[in-house]
């Protein structure tokens, strides 16, 4: 033993003295030595201290990647969505295109003004669902709750199948692995989240802003290209044209509204994870309402820039994508070669070809950042999980933070959905699309109407001062509540029969789920408050010690349970067999063990159900009684040793922990091959019984306790 302290295995003692008795503090210190631990710590890296959570907090640069990787990348299909409904009819309306990309801009601007009212007005991290929680009530809060949750589950379906759509764009070869590509990013970017929020975010930032860059270059340099040079600006499929699906072809008065609503829908993924940052104003740093804002402002900005730049792009360069590729006259290899995403056409047009470095560098960026798009929701799922588990609303594993400080079971349940998504869907953009914006449209709707029951309310309090700030507040939460309000309703009635309809039952589902687990916590609570019952004293304690054989476990529960000096002692065993209880019974008065030897008859070799009717005999007999059941086990260091013992045990203690008035205590006897596979896998202390027959070992590290 080292002087001022007390060695552990697994630990670190320290002794101080502070005018008083001596303290002895232990402070666990984690092993990376444990073979078992290897493959998590490979992945995750070294665990951190729960004191240095403000340590993971994100400045700004950081916090862009990581919440607005999903609007950002969003340019990266917004305007192949809108051009793969618009040619449904050919190329008749493709002059719609501008004027759609524009109000999908102001309605961008309008949410974003929106989001910014909400940051500083609830900057715990709870979002819409927090807004509409405090101003809607409990029935909306979840209607948002359940909304963003499935939306959080498409963003990573969505992202990780747009970004492997363009890995095949540039390597074709690929198509027939896009499930398996999808699935293995999913995991990755879950492995990465593990990792920690600030380790993730370095990893993501110099993808998105590579992406951020190379596309305001390739704008740039198209513009340059089309307005300034004689080469031109020209797409792949330029020179294909179109053949129109025969119910688009003659279309006039409101068939051409709901056709051109149904485009601007599409076009309305360009605002998905927009909400991202309201709920992860907590991962900022102080002040953390201004940085948010800052960030969310800044992501508008540079996403709305991006969205006008590929669609006016698109239209100079006269590029064409459809729904089904064999829908492109003159695009010959149709039936075995996928067609090249927009932004493929548009670097090839722009940087000379597919052989160019711009070309690869826009590829590889836009599949970057479309994956890592994914990781907007990795970070939003896990904390809106947090909230609503702490509300009582999930599972409270969902409010525990792993190794990393990161909430670890929020970014598995969200990989685990997302891949099932993927596996059902074939990772397939068009599908999954489908599927996507209306959970977010709900969430906006709902919490921008909460936002101006909130200035309402706020008004009535407030000097004339503040009034008119909180009234400027409000027109702009009214405006973007009525616009995210109509663009809902033109989602749900155009994307309903192609796929939305999946979204809006997945939705219902979950409410009732989160409700039930209310329901049942609640009722678990009721159910544990302190009452005078609790606080009574049981009249008298009546030990059950089990009985298999005479042997060293037996004879320690025996003399455990004479230690707590219970009012009444059994020894109980059943026969199952006439022979072995003879022998037992021989053996139990050889011994002159000090407990008379109560013998159950089971005529049908039962052991469980005997042993439950004498305990509920001694219940029923004396009901404020409390029948403590001692029961022996083997601790054994081998999975496969657990097969071969204790299955007894576990199924009497599975039956009696539903027995009212009783209590179990398992008392475990260490055999050999469990010596060196304590908690921390290093072996420390001896073997039993070796200090009671007098072996020692110098080299053991022992701790001595007294």
């Amino acid at each position: 033993m080292q002087a001022g302290g007390f060695p552990r295995r697994g630990g670190v003692c320290r002794v101080t003295r502070a005018d008083g008795p001596r303290i002895r503090t232990i402070a666990a210190v984690p092993s990376l030595s444990d073979l078992g631990q290897l493959p998590k710590r490979l992945v995750l890296g070294r665990p951190v201290r729960s004191d240095r959570a403000g340590e993971s907090l994100l400045p700004k640069r950081l916090a862009l990647p990581i919440f607005a990787s999903d609007p950002l990348s969003s340019v990266a299909y917004a305007t192949q969505e809108i051009l793969i409904v618009l040619t449904l009819a050919g190329t008749a309306f493709l002059y719609l295109a501008p004027w759609l990309a524009a109000v999908v801009v102001v309605l961008l601007v309008t949410v974003v003004l929106s989001y910014r009212q909400v940051v500083h007005a609830y900057p715990s991290g709870g979002g819409d669902y927090e807004v509409a929680m405090k101003n809607h009530g409990q029935f909306a809060g979840l209607v948002v709750a359940s909304a963003l949750l499935t939306d959080y589950v498409l963003t990573v379906a969505v992202s990780v199948s747009a970004g492997t759509d363009n890995i095949i764009s540039a390597f074709p070869s690929l198509n027939s692995h896009r499930v398996l590509i999808a699935v293995g990013l999913v995991a990755l970017l879950a492995a990465a989240n593990l990792r920690g929020v600030r380790e993730s975010g370095r990893a993501f930032a110099v993808p998105t802003y590579l992406f951020i860059s190379g596309i305001l270059v390739m704008i740039v340099t198209g513009l340059v290209r089309y307005f300034l040079t004689d080469g031109g600006l020209t797409a792949e499929s330029s020179g294909y044209s179109v053949t129109p699906e025969p119910e688009y072809t003659q279309m006039a008065g409101l068939a051409l509204i709901f056709f051109a609503l149904r485009a601007f829908a599409s076009g309305c993924t360009a605002l998905t994870g927009v909400e991202a940052i309201a709920n992860g104003v907590p991962a900022f740093r102080p002040p953390k309402s201004r940085n948010a804002a800052t960030t969310l402002a800044l992501m508008g900005g540079i996403a709305a820039t991006m969205f006008v730049g590929v669609t006016a792009l698109a239209l100079l360069a006269d590029v064409k994508y459809v729904e089904h590729p064999c829908d492109l006259n003159g695009f010959a290899d149709c039936e075995t070669e996928p067609q090249r995403t927009v932004i493929a056409q548009l670097a090839a047009a722009v940087f000379g070809g597919n052989g160019s470095i711009g070309f690869y560098l826009i590829q590889a960026a836009t599949a970057l950042v479309l994956i890592l798009a994914a990781n907007t929701a990795f970070n939003g799922f896990p904390l809106l999980g947090s909230v609503l588990a702490q509300d009582r609303f999930m599972p409270r594993q969902l409010h525990t933070r792993g190794d990393k400080l990161v909430y670890s079971n929020g970014i598995l349940l969200l990989a685990g959905f997302a891949a099932l998504l993927i596996v059902a869907f074939e990772a397939d953009v068009s599908r999954l699309i489908q599927l996507y914006i209306i959970g977010v449209f709900t969430s906006f709707s709902i919490g921008q109407w909460g936002m101006v029951r909130h200035w309402n309310r706020e008004m009535r309090t407030a000097d004339p001062a503040e009034r008119g700030r909180m009234r400027r507040s409000q027109i702009i939460n009214a405006v973007g509540g009525s616009m995210t309000t109509a663009v809902l309703l033109i989602i749900v009635v155009t994307k309903f029969t192609h796929g939305a309809w999946l979204v809006l039952l997945a939705m219902p589902v979950l409410f009732v789920l989160m409700k039930a687990i209310y329901k049942h916590y609640c009722h678990v609570s009721d159910q544990l408050q302190p009452d005078s019952d609790s606080r009574t004293l049981p009249s008298k304690v009546h030990a059950v010690v089990l009985v298999s054989k005479v042997h060293k476990p037996t004879l320690r529960a025996l003399a455990f349970a004479r230690a707590t000096r219970p009012d009444a002692l059994t020894a109980l065993t059943v026969n199952v067999d006439d022979a072995e209880t003879r022998t037992l019974q021989a053996q139990w008065d050889r011994y002159d063990i000090p407990v008379p030897l109560t013998v159950l008859e089971s005529p049908y070799r039962e052991i469980t159900r005997p042993v439950l009717d004498y305990v509920k005999g001694i219940r029923r007999d004396s009901p404020r009684e409390l029948v403590v059941v001692f029961v022996p086990q083997y601790v054994v260091g081998h999975w496969w040793e657990n097969v071969l013992h204790n299955q007894s045990a576990l199924r009497l203690r599975a039956r009696l922990q539903f027995q009212p008035g009783v209590m179990i205590t398992t008392v475990p006897w260490q055999l050999e091959s469990s010596v060196g596979h304590d908690d921390d896998g290093r072996g420390s202390g001896p073997a039993p019984g070796d200090l009671r027959r007098g072996y020692t070992d110098d080299q053991a590290d022992v701790t001595p306790y007294g």
